[in-house]
């Protein structure tokens, strides 16, 4: 279990507006982190999906700009929170420069600090004691863009949040060899549904079923 300061090894801007699929790759094996007042989340990324409007219609910003997406048309390295199906929160990474509409939606990640504060998140009662959790709840809490910003307590008040910030980043965390990764289409979209763009770490237990 990972703990301490990660920001000293914070990802910088230039990481953000480079190429989608070539950022949305390398997002696999950094660390998610978020810092409450009393509470530290962190969890390593193990499955993405990239969207860009300018080509893919499954994008918020095919449609061209609105309220609702007018954080996606920035320049990258911003959080994108959208509210779905009327029960989910998810969380995307903005890329590329402004204008461009592209972003990343952060699908899973493996928990690494704070699992008691996301258990107690998810199973939505206090005290849980991680050590209790069976092997298929401990999965089961970040295993999914619901349930990862469940788990962080990532909400609507988070969109627009700067990554380069000290309150949600993203640090450096192992490098995931190429052969490691594993190429997909998308999942739960009906336009657009056979771009290739969902790419995640091979037989990692956290990636969504």
């Amino acid at each position: 279990m990972i703990k301490g300061d990660f920001s000293r090894k914070k990802l910088t801007r230039e990481f953000y507006t480079g190429e989608l699929i070539q950022v949305a790759k390398s997002l696999l094996g950094k660390i998610l982190v978020k810092q409450d007042e009393d509470r530290l989340f962190a969890g390593r990324i193990v499955e993405v999906e990239a969207y860009d409007g300018a080509v893919d219609e499954a994008a918020h910003t095919f449609i061209g700009r609105t309220p609702r997406n007018e954080i996606m048309f920035g320049t990258g390295g911003f959080l994108y929170v959208y509210f779905t199906y009327g029960m989910y929160f998810c969380c995307n990474v903005v890329t590329g420069l402004e204008g461009e509409g592209k972003a990343v939606l952060l699908r899973a990640v493996e928990p690494l600090t704070g699992i008691k504060s996301m258990a107690e998140n998810r199973l939505k009662r206090t005290p849980v004691d991680p050590a209790s959790l069976t092997k298929k709840e401990f999965r089961n809490l970040t295993s999914g863009p619901g349930k990862l910003c469940q788990a962080f307590d990532i909400k609507r008040e988070h969109n627009g949040t700067d990554l380069l910030g000290n309150r949600i980043y993203i640090t450096e965390g192992e490098n995931v060899k190429a052969g490691d990764i594993v190429t997909s289409k998308r999942i739960g979209i009906t336009k657009s549904v056979d771009l290739p763009w969902r790419f995640y770490i091979r037989n990692n237990p956290f990636v969504s079923k």
